[in-house]
């Protein structure tokens, strides 16, 4: 069924002002959607094609209604979806049953929880209220069939309308999308765009042979992967990254991210691996950019991740020895401020500056605090001595004379790739590196050997510390080692601080309370920092006054770490 392309490599039967495009309705008083995407669908497997491409696009909560006469491939496309959501292991001989006779068949252990739904067989529509798709709602996505059958339709919703096409050997698609999945459908289309115009000879619609996407990751902020493999070429991956707009301003009109120099847009990350990897390091090729869109293409350096590694006996101390050598080399090299860009203009790197710092820890005293004390804010004077403490303990962070180094600020076990075919300095991979900043050299040292996540026992941190100082005083006659080991402390410290609000903040403003397990580590990493030079005695001091429960949380640790030695 091969069908005749235009340029966008659409089929040309799609060719009206709606074809594989959104378009924006243009009145809120017409029950019109606000956006809509049409497509044409070969066979089952463009239906297959459509369902997975939809699961990269999903969230918890989303409400996604499916229409369509009998045997118009509603099912197909719900099956495909929810085995997309599988660990890939496991969904190619999964059972998706379909759930005409059980009406409501859940999924909980998919990366999102599905509840996939089918409400033909009820004949009032307040038998609904039966099944309990509010609360499922809450934390699935709801996979709808038969939506007609429904009392009120949700306002945020995807609905996808199936028929026949080609005498019943094709199918039409045309997918209304409201609320969120307005700025989703328009995403699906730059997505696909920006594919077929990287891999021009790649097909890139539901059902085509060639590439095959795959959701690889989410994080906490916009930023969204996807693993892309096409035929004859090595995987790759999507880096999906819209421009982030500037947050309310937190203090002197600035917003956190810009206090904090956060990257805006995918320039940083080009600037920040093209400059690394013309250093010799395995920073990810970028193989195709769209810088007005937020999208690129990039070398898939695996899933050898340093935090899944870390797991196997032996493996923790030479990984880490790798990634300190990284470390200790990036030291010894200068570092340009801006880099060039391939359209013109430069990509020009912040300082780490002591008001970055400062923004950065007191999210202790905006989250952390709360979360230990009811709710309760943190009084001015508290937080004016914590300024205090702070401003004094950040005048060691960089030691006199040592030039900045490019900081990237999340080096650590789930950034870090090992790359054992290669060598040297290359066998450690990076991303997640858009958020560089010059700075501190200690600081990325700290992030390394005082894991937040998985514990690094402190002697290995130690020896790891004086594996780094050796390979300093090698290459520079003049490296003030007391001075180093002051700045490393300072920046653990710091960088603890944050992170016992980043986690609190994870918990209470975003409903992710997994990260609450890691605050003893932490805390324990925070204590440790403190007592290792006179120069934090201050800060030691504020948090035995004003918080107690870090010490609480430090000592739980602390057992833990016995019990499990």
């Amino acid at each position: 069924m091969n069908q005749r392309r235009g340029n966008s490599g659409q089929p040309a039967e799609t060719s009206s002002a709606a074809a594989s495009s959104v378009v924006a309705s243009s009145t809120t008083a017409s029950p019109a959607p606000a956006a809509n995407l049409r497509l044409h669908l070969r066979d089952a497997a463009a239906t297959e094609a459509l369902g997975r491409e939809l699961a990269l696009f999903v969230r918890a909560g989303d409400h996604i209604l499916l229409h369509g006469d009998l045997g118009t491939g509603k099912t197909t496309l719900a099956r495909a979806f929810i085995r997309a959501l599988m660990p890939r292991q496991e969904a190619a001989d999964a059972e998706v049953p379909s759930p005409t006779f059980t009406l409501v068949q859940p999924y909980e252990h998919t990366r999102i929880p599905v509840a996939h739904v089918d409400l033909y067989r009820l004949a009032d529509p307040f038998e609904v209220e039966e099944l309990g798709l509010e609360e499922l709602a809450r934390d699935h996505v709801l996979l709808i069939e038969w939506p007609d059958r429904l009392p009120d339709l949700p306002a945020e919703r995807l609905e996808v309308r199936l028929a026949d096409a080609d005498g019943g050997h094709a199918r039409k698609a045309h997918l209304a999308g409201y609320g969120s999945w307005v700025a989703r459908l328009e995403r699906m289309r730059q997505v696909r765009d920006f594919l077929q115009r990287a891999l021009p000879d790649e097909p890139v619609e539901p059902g085509a042979s060639g590439v095959q996407r795959r959701f690889l990751q989410g994080d906490a902020s916009a930023r969204r992967y996807e693993r892309i493999e096409a035929a004859g070429r090595p995987p790759m991956v999507l880096m999906d990254m819209p421009a982030m707009p500037d947050g309310p301003p937190v203090r002197d009109g600035k917003s956190y991210s810009e206090l904090v120099h956060l990257a805006h847009d995918v320039r940083a990350v080009f600037a920040v691996n093209t400059e690394l990897r013309r250093q010799g390091y395995s920073a990810p090729e970028v193989i195709a950019h769209d810088f007005d869109a937020g999208l690129l293409l990039l070398e898939d350096l695996g899933d050898a991740v340093f935090g899944s590694l870390y797991r196997q006996e032996g493996m923790m101390e030479p990984l880490l020895a790798a990634a300190t050598d990284v470390l200790a080399d990036m030291a010894a090299r200068e570092w340009p401020r801006e880099v060039v860009l391939p359209e013109g203009g430069a990509y020009r790197l912040a300082d780490y500056d002591d008001e970055a710092f400062m923004v950065e820890a007191e999210l202790l005293l905006d989250w952390f605090w709360p979360h230990v004390k009811d709710g309760a804010a943190c009084p001015d004077a508290a937080r004016s001595a914590f300024r205090e403490a702070l401003t004094a303990l950040l005048a060691h962070a960089r030691p006199a004379d040592a030039p900045p180094v490019w900081v990237l600020r999340d080096y650590h076990s789930p950034n870090l790739i090992w790359l054992p075919e290669r060598a040297g300095v290359r066998r450690v991979g990076l991303i997640d590196t858009q958020d560089a900043v010059l700075g501190p050299a200690a600081y990325d040292l700290a992030s390394l050997l005082q894991d937040a996540r998985i514990t690094v026992p402190e002697a290995l941190e130690q020896r790891m510390l004086e594996r780094y100082v050796a390979a300093r005083r090698s290459a520079e006659a003049d490296f003030d080692e007391v001075a180093f080991r002051l700045s490393y402390a300072v920046m653990g410290a710091q960088r603890a601080l944050k992170i016992l609000g980043i986690f609190a903040r994870l918990k209470m403003r975003d409903g992710k309370p997994q990260y609450l397990k890691h605050l003893p580590r932490v805390a324990w990493w925070l204590r440790c920092n403190l007592g290792r030079h006179a120069a934090l005695a201050d800060m030691a001091a504020w948090l035995d006054a004003h918080l107690p429960q870090v010490e609480t949380l430090a000592a739980e640790h602390e057992r833990m770490r016995k019990e499990t030695a």
